[in-house]
């Protein structure tokens, strides 16, 4: 029988982020105990119209972990200084506020994908910074 695990855990390809995800998951007590998904801008990257061909491959492998290992939730976590939000921006003015934007714009796509196609699956969405203060979006 599969062993059962919290969650899909959704984030960006940037190595500076990488120890931090880590460590927040960690003092979660989440070490172990999820399965990980990688893409530029992590949901920017699975939501976001210039990446529309990796959208199905998320979407399957979230599948694919909710019946390998029962998870009940996806726990999303974008970054700040993300350069999938600076190619989503184009070549438009871009600072922290039009940054943040993007990243709601992604959280909000991506919890109406998962209502219709998951339905029974939570979600956590987090932007993290490299100071490593979150901050949580319902």
């Amino acid at each position: 029988m599969p062993k059962k695990y919290k969650a899909l855990v959704l984030s960006c390809i940037d190595p500076r982020f990488q120890p931090i995800v880590y460590e927040y998951l960690k003092k979660r007590d989440l070490d172990g105990n999820y399965s990980s998904f990688t893409i530029a801008g992590g949901s920017i990257g699975v939501t976001g119209n210039k990446f529309k061909t990796w959208h199905n491959t998320f979407w399957d492998n979230l599948s694919t972990s909710i019946e390998l290992h029962k998870i009940e939730k996806l726990i999303v976590i974008n970054h700040r200084d993300c350069g999938a939000a600076k190619i989503i921006n184009g070549d438009k003015e871009f600072n922290k506020d039009i940054e943040e934007k993007i990243h709601i714009k992604s959280f909000d796509k991506i919890k109406q994908s998962l209502k219709k196609k998951h339905p029974n699956l939570s979600i956590e969405l987090n932007l993290i910074s490299l100071n490593k203060t979150i901050k949580r979006f319902e």
